[in-house]
Order: C-alpha cells, then sequence, then structure tokens
C-alpha cells in the first residue's frame, strides 16, 4: 500500500529502508502478469538489453530474463542487490538519477513498483539518454485492491496503531496519482513521446500468513519498530480470521509507457 502522497522520490531514507529484509521481500511480493512481461518486450527483438531501474531484489528482472531478456538491474540498496545477484541478476548499486551507464544502451527500461522513489523528471531523462531510438520506457506498479470489509478492518487498525498513517480510501486513487506524476515527468522529456496507460487485472486470494508476510515488506512498515509492528499485525491478522482465514484481493497493474524517438 503507498506511502500518502508528497514528493516520495526525496524520502531517502524511505526508499532505502526495502532491504531491511530482503530475503521476505523476494519471497512475498507479488509477481506481474506474464502478459504485462511480452506487451513490454513486443518488438524489442529477440534477445533485448533491458535496464531494471530499482530493481530490488530482481523480481521483475528474473520474469524478463525468463521471456529472453538480457537484464542489468540498477538500485540504490546493496541489501537488496546482493539477493538479486544471488539469484542471477547482475545489479549496479547507485541512485538512478546519478547511475553511469558507461556508454551503454539499452532495448528496454522498465521500473517496477519503484519510479515513485525517483526524481520522476530526472528518472525519465536518465532514461531517454540510455535508450536507443525505438526503445520503450514502462513503468509500473501492482495495486492491491481487498474488498470493502477487509479494506474497512485494516483502515481501522491504522487509525488505532498508525493515526499518523491513515490508509487512503482508495489505493487505486493513489496509485492513479503517482502514475501521472510519472506521466508529467515522461511528458517533460525530450525525446520521450505521448505516454501511454496499460492496465492489467487479475485476483489474488491470501491467505492471513501470505499478506502477514508481505505486510512489513511495504513502505509504510519498513522504518516502524517491532514494539509498533507486532500490534499492527495481531490486528490486521485478526481481521483476516474474522473473515474466514483468507480473503481475495483485486490485483492490478498499472503502466505507465512510451518510446524514444529516433
Amino acid at each position: 500500500m503507498p506511502i500518502p502522497e508528497r514528493k516520495l522520490y526525496e524520502e531517502r531514507q524511505a526508499a532505502e529502508s526495502f532491504g531491511t529484509d530482503a530475503e521476505r521481500y523476494d519471497r512475498s511480493r507479488p509477481r506481474y502478469p506474464d502478459e504485462m512481461i511480452t506487451r513490454v518486450l513486443a518488438g524489442a527483438g529477440e534477445h533485448p538489453a533491458v535496464l531494471d531501474v530499482g530493481c530490488g531484489t530482481g523480481i521483475a528482472a528474473r520474469q524478463f530474463q525468463s521471456a529472453g531478456g538480457t537484464v542489468l538491474g540498477v538500485d540504490v540498496d546493496e541489501r537488496m542487490a546482493a539477493v538479486a545477484r544471488r539469484l542471477g541478476t547482475d545489479v549496479e548499486v547507485s541512485p538512478f538519477e546519478r547511475w553511469d551507464p558507461a556508454g551503454r544502451t539499452f532495448d528496454v527500461v522498465v521500473s517496477g513498483q519503484t519510479w515513485h522513489w525517483i526524481d520522476p523528471v530526472a528518472g525519465a531523462a536518465a532514461a531517454a539518454r540510455v535508450l536507443r531510438p525505438g526503445g520503450r520506457l514502462a513503468i509500473f506498479w501492482n495495486v492491491f485492491e481487498p474488498p470493502a470489509p477487509i479494506r474497512d478492518a485494516f483502515a481501522e487498525a491504522h487509525t488505532r496503531f498508525m493515526p499518523e498513517f491513515p490508509l487512503p480510501g482508495s489505493a487505486a486513487q493513489a496509485y492513479a496519482a503517482m502514475a501521472g506524476t510519472a506521466e508529467d515527468g515522461i511528458r517533460a522529456t525530450a525525446g520521450l513521446g505521448e505516454p501511454e496507460i496499460w492496465r492489467f487485472a487479475r485476483d489474488h486470494v491470501y491467505t492471513r500468513d501470505e499478506w502477514l508476510d508481505q505486510v512489513p515488506t511495504q513502505g509504510l512498515y519498513t522504518r516502524l519498530p517491532p514494539e509498533r509492528l507486532r500490534p499492527l499485525l495481531d490486528a490486521l491478522g485478526a481481521a483476516i480470521d474474522a473473515a474466514g482465514g483468507s480473503f481475495t484481493a483485486s490485483l492490478g497493474t498499472v503502466v505507465v509507457t512510451t518510446t524514444r524517438s529516433s
């Protein structure tokens, strides 16, 4: 779930906090739709060179590798990068806005669940510099929408245990704001075409244990001390127990994409 709207890319400590438990992050975070991977790579050739910005533990990178891409990751967190390397993705550690491509160019630049931590104008300009003519930039997020009773129970738990960070009424609206910021950065960048929005929808059944395993990897919680996180997790778990021990979430994926002009 997203942190309330502000200039997230200025929150460097938060952006660099996800490696606190990198193994849990890789284990619990959802993957991306296969049809999205295929569409992003369409027209990029048989073995496209892919740059994964903010690659984390390499979740998206491995999917692009399985689809035929040769992937290089860039991430700010050495702990996340170490897991990605162990699982088969080459990673260089640097903020993307200051990363040195050393003359390398790419057929595709992607960024999953990360672009809100990157300056949208500087990031788009950096992507444009390394994209080959006709190359694609694809920025994407998975968006959770639990059913209303679960959402309301989670919101009530936040009101009790994290009143300074109330949950947004709609995750889709919060992510739409992030996507809009990404679009604005693309429009401000010479050499990039008009951005498009792609959407992919699917459902996912979460058990109590699956959901509670993922929660500490989300941006609101990565820096929360254990004495505050534990009662919140207990309350979220109780809400899922009351619903029968699991719930079906709408797990959509929103993509902001454009191509590099000649």
